[in-house]
């Protein structure tokens, strides 16, 4: 029979801790809380931003507040918050001059994002910066 001291057991655990502790996947966005990814949003007829009052707040990880939260998000997760880099939808506007202007304000990831942009109208919107903006259709 093979007696086992105290001291081999606890230096075999402690080993397996460190072990564990050194093998474990690293969290995704270490370093980053949940609340670092969120944007006030607004649109506006005109070309003059509405206030923040207007707006409405999308948060991401996990999405929320947002009628698109998860659409918006990931497009926002792929542009790494840049709603400037978001690629452009194909899409067929009309001409018409009915100009809207997007507004966002807040933080991606832990970085300041400021983004105002007028477009002609809001199917130039939508083709341009995705669901982002998308906050009053269903």
């Amino acid at each position: 029979m093979t007696h086992i001291s105290v001291k081999a057991v606890r230096a075999g655990l402690l080993t397996a801790l460190v072990l564990l502790a050194c093998t474990a996947p690293a969290r995704a966005g270490a370093g980053h809380s949940a609340e670092d990814s969120w944007l006030m949003l607004t649109v506006s007829h005109g070309e003059t931003p509405s206030s923040a009052e207007d707006g409405t707040m999308l948060r991401c990880d996990p999405p929320r507040g947002h009628r698109h939260a998860a659409d918006a998000c990931a497009e926002l997760t792929a542009a790494d918050g840049r709603i400037a880099d978001i690629p452009a939808r194909d899409a067929v506007c009309p001409m018409i001059f009915a100009p809207v202007t997007a507004h966002a304000h807040g933080t991606w990831r832990g970085q300041p994002v400021e983004y105002t942009e007028t477009f002609s109208n809001t199917c130039l919107l939508t083709a341009r910066t995705g669901s982002v903006f998308a906050l009053d259709t269903p």
